[in-house]
C-alpha cells in the first residue's frame, strides 16, 4: 500500500468520525443542534425542544453563588492569588504539623525527613535576590500593617507600591525597611486611613528623618497621588479608642469644618487638630476626658493640644457658634 493510499484511508476515517460526532449532537426528530442544560441534567433540542438524554451527571460545584466574594469563599480549588505575598501565593507550603493525614503523629525519622524537606521547600520559593528582598519586605509590611490595624486593601495597595518601587531599582543606597514603611505609610494615606508618622515610626525598625526622606522620594520618583490627609480622617479612630460618643465624635467632625471655613488648618498637623478637636467636643458634650489621655492616644503633646482647641473653639465662636463658653 502506497503513502496516498494510506493518508487517502486515513482522511476518510476522521471524516467519519466527525460525521458519527455530527450525527449524535443532532436532533433525531428535526435535525437541529443539541445543547446540554447543566443545571436540569438534560441535553434537549434548541428548536423542538426534545429531551434526548436526562438525570445526566452535574460535574460541577455542588455550591451556588451570587457574588464574586462568595464564589471565592465557597470554592475549594484553592486561594486566590495575593499581592502580599512574594510568589502572589502560587507556590506549595509545607505545613508545620507534624502529624499524617489521619492525625496521627510521626516518627522521628519521618519528622526529621519533614524538616528537611521545608527546608529544601523554603529555599526553593526565593529563587534569586530579587524574591527573598520582596519576601523579606512584604513580611515587614504585614507586621507593621497588623500593629497599625490597618485593613487588608492597605496592605495590598502598600505591596503593589513596593513592587513598583523594585521594578523600578529604587532600592538602591535605601534599606528595605525604609521603603517598606514609606510603601506602608503612603498606602495608608491613599485609602483615606492614615496613621501619623509618629505612629509609624513606633512600629518601624527606622527612624523619623529616613522615613520621611524615603517617603518623599517613592512619591516622587513613582507619582504617587497622596492628598494632603484630613484631620476627620483620626478623628473616628480616637473617639473609639477613648470610649467616647456618637455626639462628641459629630461636634469634633463640626469644630474641624469650621476650622477648614475659617483657614486656621493650614499649615498645622492634622493629627494635632484631630485630637484638639476631640477633646474640644468631649468638653462641650460633657464627657469626662483629659488632655493626657487624648495625647497618649494621638501620641501628641499636651501642649499641642492645648493650644490648638483654643483656636478651634474661637473659629466656631468667630461663625456664629455657641461653644466659646467652654474655653475656659
Amino acid at each position: 500500500m502506497t503513502d496516498t493510499e494510506v493518508r487517502s484511508r486515513i482522511d476518510e476515517s476522521e471524516e467519519e468520525q466527525e460525521t458519527k460526532e455530527d450525527e449524535e449532537w443532532n436532533c433525531p426528530e428535526c435535525g437541529s443542534r443539541l445543547e446540554t442544560d447543566t443545571e436540569h441534567g438534560e441535553t434537549v433540542c434548541t428548536e423542538c425542544g426534545l429531551v434526548v438524554e436526562a438525570d445526566e451527571i452535574d460535574r460541577g460545584p455542588e455550591w451556588r453563588a451570587f457574588d464574586p466574594g462568595e464564589r471565592d469563599s465557597k470554592s475549594r480549588v484553592g486561594a486566590p492569588t495575593t499581592r502580599m505575598m512574594h510568589d502572589k501565593g502560587l507556590s506549595t507550603n509545607i505545613g508545620w504539623q507534624n502529624q499524617d493525614a489521619y492525625g496521627r503523629a510521626l516518627s522521628s525519622r519521618q519528622r526529621q525527613k519533614m524538616q528537611r524537606l521545608r527546608t529544601w521547600n523554603e529555599r526553593f520559593r526565593t529563587r534569586n535576590s530579587k524574591e527573598r528582598n520582596l519576601k523579606q519586605a512584604l513580611g515587614e509590611i504585614d507586621r507593621m500593617a497588623s500593629a497599625l490595624g490597618l485593613p487588608k486593601n492597605v496592605r495590598e495597595t502598600a505591596s503593589v507600591i513596593y513592587r513598583r518601587a523594585l521594578d523600578e531599582d529604587l532600592l538602591p543606597g535605601r534599606s528595605i525597611e525604609g521603603v517598606a514603611t514609606a510603601a506602608l505609610y503612603a498606602a495608608a494615606r491613599q485609602a483615606g486611613t492614615p496613621r501619623s508618622l509618629d505612629e509609624v515610626v513606633t512600629v518601624s525598625r527606622i527612624d523619623r528623618m529616613e522615613l520621611t526622606r524615603t517617603y518623599r522620594y517613592v512619591v516622587r520618583q513613582l507619582n504617587l497621588e497622596v492628598k494632603p490627609a484630613d484631620p476627620e480622617s483620626y478623628v473616628p479612630r480616637f473617639i473609639s479608642d477613648l470610649d467616647l460618643s456618637d455626639e462628641t465624635e459629630h461636634r469634633a467632625r463640626e469644630l474641624l469644618r469650621n476650622a477648614k471655613r475659617t483657614g486656621i488648618h493650614s499649615g498645622k498637623s492634622p493629627v494635632g487638630l484631630a485630637a484638639a478637636a476631640v477633646y474640644a467636643a468631649a468638653l462641650l458634650t460633657n464627657q469626662k476626658v483629659t488632655q493626657a489621655e487624648v495625647s497618649e492616644v494621638a501620641n501628641i503633646s499636651e501642649v499641642t493640644i492645648r493650644n490648638r482647641y483654643k483656636e478651634l473653639l474661637n473659629a466656631t465662636d468667630d461663625l456664629g457658634g455657641q461653644p466659646a463658653s467652654a474655653t475656659n
